[in-house]
């Protein structure tokens, strides 16, 4: 691990219980790692991942980092106080957004095995920046190997059973209305995204939908099915609360 101190921090309120990964979104690592450490930026995370598995620690984890933003979660508004962010060094979609390399990954699920052995962070609190922020961000994407963390321990990931075809009707999209509706943005705020139920599947509904995919069901992303909510989505939130549930009983 490489010493590589940023000014760019203040003091937490408490112990953090989530970590955030994002990617850099910009074109070198080096670029990325500058602006992380320049005062003048106020940005910063707890450490940086390079392609080649380098790890940069530029923030005490005791000390709250600067790097997601106006964001929500559960509830807390706060998600830097709350949380360790990772940048994870990808160009993004803006320059041309990779897939991550395997030693990049291998380096991630290092990092979470020793935080995790310093904080209590449940892995329903193991997000990406989209998550905590969908009207704003997108990263770590798509792209982002969620389910080869959850394999290693960290990490939500489930492979639900689907019902009979047909059995949940067609997808849900712009402009419907009814209990489905409800019921999908009831569940969504239930696993923590910011939304309310109540109202038609508008513009709110699709962009959480689709930063939902984007962790959950990133195969979906590009497709006809993105910001829709067809019956896997659905079958496969129920499984995640199920899932959370049943750990935090």
């Amino acid at each position: 691990m490489i010493e590589t101190p940023s000014p760019n921090f203040n003091e937490r309120k408490g112990p953090p219980d989530m970590v955030v990964l994002h990617y850099t979104g910009m074109m070198t690592g080096q670029a990325a790692l500058e602006r992380l450490c320049d005062p003048a930026s106020q940005v910063s995370a707890h450490y940086l991942v390079e392609e080649d598995g380098r790890v940069f620690h530029l923030v005490a984890e005791e000390r709250r980092a600067w790097h997601s933003g106006v964001s929500f979660w559960k509830g807390e508004t706060d998600i830097n106080g709350a949380s360790i962010g990772i940048e994870i060094v990808n160009p993004g979609h803006e320059f041309g957004y990779t897939d991550f390399s395997p030693a990049q990954i291998d380096a991630v699920i290092g990092l979470l095995d020793h935080i995790r052995e310093r904080w209590d962070i449940p892995d329903h609190r193991i997000l990406g920046h989209s998550d905590v922020a969908p009207g704003r961000k997108t990263d770590p994407g798509e792209r982002f190997p969620w389910q080869e963390l959850a394999a290693h321990g960290h990490g939500l990931w489930v492979q639900p059973d689907m019902p009979p075809e047909g059995a949940m009707g067609p997808p849900l999209g712009m402009g419907d209305e009814g209990l489905g509706v409800f019921s999908l943005q009831s569940a969504l705020g239930k696993l923590g995204y910011n939304i309310l139920a109540g109202g038609p599947y508008d513009t709110e509904t699709a962009t959480v939908v689709t930063a939902f995919q984007r962790h959950w069901l990133p195969d979906q992303i590009g497709g006809d099915l993105e910001g829709r909510a067809d019956a896997k989505l659905r079958v496969t939130l129920m499984a995640l609360l199920r899932h959370i549930s049943l750990t935090d009983a």
